[in-house]
């Protein structure tokens, strides 16, 4: 299982930091970390070779040029459905040359689109409400990887488990510096819960204070930690917070408002491409590990049993009953609601109209509901 990697502007900068475990022994788990992980080359993946449309729709060969993707961080197995949309020929099928899959760790998705480094970038709504309404940035969010975000209080069964918001009262939790407290403040806000009654403790990103048993719950990622703590042998107990009044979604595209207006069927060409690649990745965990394993993130370290078991557990984030009748990154006006709330609990006053723009994935949609998959 790979090592948490929350999204950039929740990261650290930097590799995340090593345990005391090192890194064999998390690389036997999967985790891609260390030197490999952070000087990956910026475009395509190894397989930037495509090998046939697999009955996507054509269009003009090249008529969209390179369009350049920039990931929330290393090439595992988080970002399947852009592997399976590079190397089944979706992206040039759609019209583009090519299409970049630039790897962090970086600064901030949001920063790198608005100084039009990359043309889109996978982000979270927290970080681009924050660069439009603290910098005026023209900034839209046009659909959604994860329907909910993988945020959660992680603890185990062998201490003090935390199954309820009202578990945490009276808790000592491993809470990582900077967003992630803003955000956990928010989790607080939203359960009514006084956030004296709690300890935070400031953690890194890897869960030994958990296991050490130095604290109750550590906030994590559902798709990553409650692995690593359970290979070592404890049972893992999870409160998720979209499930639990912080419904945030994670790794939505970001664009900017000009590109919406001046390249509008180029991102509805992307779109495509980046529906029929998840598509693929959702119902083939197994093909989607051996792709980032034996191509895209081949120097990682990453095993096929761990990023298999990853994606298994990631698609309960990907596909929801809204994604089933909608189609893949949809966000219904209730989700946008939902979305827009749990920011103003995290402290972030933002109106879902100045936050998304889905009409783009509604045209996409319109011209080919096969794309919809139930």
């Amino acid at each position: 299982m790979t090592l948490l990697v929350p999204p950039p502007h929740q990261r650290p900068e930097g590799p995340t930091p090593h345990s005391r475990r090192g890194f064999l022994r998390l690389a036997g788990l999967g985790v891609g970390v260390g030197a490999a992980g952070v000087a990956l080359a910026a475009c395509g993946g190894g397989g930037s070779g495509s090998t046939g449309a697999s009955g996507a729709a054509s269009a003009a060969p090249g008529q969209f040029g390179t369009l350049a993707l920039q990931l929330s961080w290393i090439k595992n197995i988080e970002f399947a459905g852009e592997y399976f949309a590079d190397s089944k020929g979706y992206y040039k099928a759609a019209g583009f040359d090519s299409v970049d899959l630039v790897t962090g760790p970086v600064d901030s998705a949001d920063a790198l689109v608005l100084a039009k480094n990359v043309d889109v970038g996978l982000s979270a709504p927290d970080a681009t409400a924050r660069f439009i309404t603290e910098q005026g940035a023209p900034l839209k969010v046009i659909g959604s990887t994860f329907q909910k975000n993988p945020f959660c209080i992680l603890s185990i069964e062998e201490g003090n488990p935390i199954r309820t918001p009202q578990d945490l009262v009276g808790k000592r939790l491993g809470i990582q510096a900077g967003t992630n407290q803003q955000i956990f403040d928010g989790f607080l806000k939203a359960n009514n819960i006084d956030p004296a009654s709690v300890t935070q403790v400031v953690v890194q990103y890897e869960p030994t204070p958990l296991t050490e048993k130095n604290v109750d719950g550590f906030m994590a990622y559902l798709t990553n930690e409650p692995f690593i703590v359970k290979a070592d042998g404890f049972t893992p107990v999870t409160l998720s917070f979209a499930d639990n009044g912080l419904p945030l979604t994670a790794e939505t595209f970001t664009v900017l408002q000009e590109t919406i207006e001046n390249d509008r069927e180029k991102l509805k060409a992307f779109l495509k491409a980046e529906i029929q690649g998840w598509n693929d990745a959702v119902a083939d965990p197994a093909g989607s590990a051996a792709l980032a394993v034996n191509t895209y993130g081949k120097d990682l370290g990453l095993d096929i049993p761990g990023q298999t078991e990853q994606m298994e557990a990631q698609n309960g984030l990907v596909v929801s009953a809204d994604t089933k009748a909608n189609g893949l990154f949809t966000l219904t006006p209730e989700l946008q609601g939902n979305i827009i709330s749990a920011l103003g609990n995290i402290g972030i006053t933002i109106t879902a109209e100045e936050l998304f723009d889905l009409t783009l994935l509604e045209e996409v949609y319109a011209a080919d509901p096969s794309l919809i998959k139930a």
